[in-house]
């Protein structure tokens, strides 16, 4: 997309871009498999020396295009389209890390993405050391090792709500010859893009706002292209060193900017298969055409939300780094100038058996796992999604036992904070 265009335009006008005569509106290409003349035509897909479709479990159209205008929202290079926020940030250290390897990882993350990383590729021989997101220089260096081959953490964290010091980690990361990989699934490329600030790849539940609905499930992973692989050839075999699979193919040499995600597609993909169904993809966009203005909406709302429950009685605390005071406002409005995202926490005087009765008495609130949608709704972490993690990783996350995540939706505030008032009456 033309870089004159501001974000809001992106927003409507990336990734389909219809010729003469076809659809205004992006397809959905509901079909497995795709159709050649010629035996050799197909073969040459196969090999990577063509462009094109063959089957949709590695590429597909629509979800092509979508992909295309999340990479132009973030002002990266090239981008695909997962079956999860779960699966992209897999196949995102997957990519590049294999048996024997390690990663550093910032502690507050979301439970599903921390399990991932702390038991799940432990089995598969890959290593994750976790540190404090506001630790030092000094810390973080301490936690790398010969064989580290990534940093991740996330833009704003779930349910934390730290933010993430882009800068400082990316700095310390490209010391030791690695990138940096940022979930900014919480801000949006609205509110934050990583890349510049000196992130390298960015990953996304595009189940949260981007759909914005609740209706579908999926993931992305964006690749800024400015990572210098080659320049790590050692540290990064997968891209740099001949893939028997394809014939001995390079990545960085045969696709140069465009072999990380070349590699995911052809090959993890390709062998995983957690891909976006299309009518998904086609969802997907419809959510993203309205992303520039919901999410500023969903700002002002949880702004005004954290403000009342911060002069509450029965509030014992609140974190919303777009409050004056907020450990993290000086953080917030360097990277997010504009607004965090919609989701706050909060814990009430009298501790967790208080809180969950609060949480059963809303009425506009709904009790549901997800979270960053257009509706107002409420979880309790320790409870539900953190549930796996024991006392002390739930403490290293950041998640108090306390701890309700509010995630503020579209409805007039008033009513929310309304809501919110009934409720603490009855505890």
């Amino acid at each position: 997309m033309n870089e004159q265009f501001n974000i809001e335009t992106k927003c409507i006008q990336s990734g389909w871009k219809p010729k003469k005569g076809e659809p205004r509106i992006l397809p959905i290409y509901q079909s497995t498999t795709f159709k050649y003349d010629t035996s050799e035509q197909m073969g040459r897909l196969f090999d990577l020396e063509d462009s094109g479709y063959f089957y949709t479990r590695l590429q597909n159209p629509t979800n092509d295009a979508v992909a295309e205008k999340i990479c132009d929202l973030e002002g990266g290079y090239a981008a695909m389209l997962t079956s999860s926020g779960q699966a992209a940030n897999f196949y995102a250290v997957m990519n590049i890390a294999e048996e024997g390897d390690h990663i550093v990882c910032s502690s507050a993350l979301y439970g599903g993405t921390y399990n991932l990383y702390a038991h799940t590729i432990r089995k598969m021989g890959v290593e994750a050391t976790f540190v404090d997101p506001d630790c030092t220089e000094e810390e973080l260096n301490a936690a790398f090792r010969d064989n580290t081959k990534a940093v991740v953490g996330e833009t704003i964290a779930n349910p934390a709500l730290t933010v993430l010091d882009i800068e400082k980690f990316a700095r310390v990361a490209h010391e030791h010859g690695v990138p940096l990989i940022v979930d900014n699934t919480f801000a949006t490329p609205i509110n934050c893009r990583p890349f510049e600030w000196g992130a390298d790849i960015v990953t996304h539940s595009t189940t949260k706002y981007m759909d914005g609905h609740a209706m579908t499930v999926g993931g992305a992973i964006v690749d800024s292209g400015n990572f210098d692989w080659e320049a790590h050839a050692e540290k990064f075999p997968g891209l740099t060193k001949p893939d028997e699979t394809y014939h001995g193919i390079v990545y960085t040499r045969n696709f140069g900017k465009g072999a990380y995600i070349t590699k995911a597609t052809a090959q993890l993909m390709r062998d995983l298969g957690s891909i976006q169904a299309p009518q998904n993809a086609f969802l997907l966009n419809v959510g993203l055409e309205t992303l520039h203005l919901r999410v500023p909406r969903h700002c002002e709302n949880a702004k005004k939300v954290a403000s009342y429950l911060k002069g509450h009685k029965k509030v014992a605390w609140v974190n919303c780094a777009m409050l004056e005071g907020d450990k993290y406002h000086d953080l917030a409005a360097k990277y997010m100038p504009n607004g965090t995202c919609g989701v706050i926490t909060f814990g009430l005087k009298g501790g967790r058996d208080v809180a969950v009765k609060m949480m059963d008495s809303l009425k506009l609130a709904a009790i549901v796992t997800h979270v960053s949608d257009a509706r107002t709704c409420v979880l309790h972490p320790a409870s539900h999604t953190h549930r796996q993690m024991n006392d002390q990783e739930l403490l290293e996350a950041g998640v108090q036992p306390d701890l309700i995540r509010f995630s503020v939706g579209i409805e007039n505030a008033d009513d929310i904070i309304a809501d919110l008032e009934q409720a603490l009456a009855l505890v």
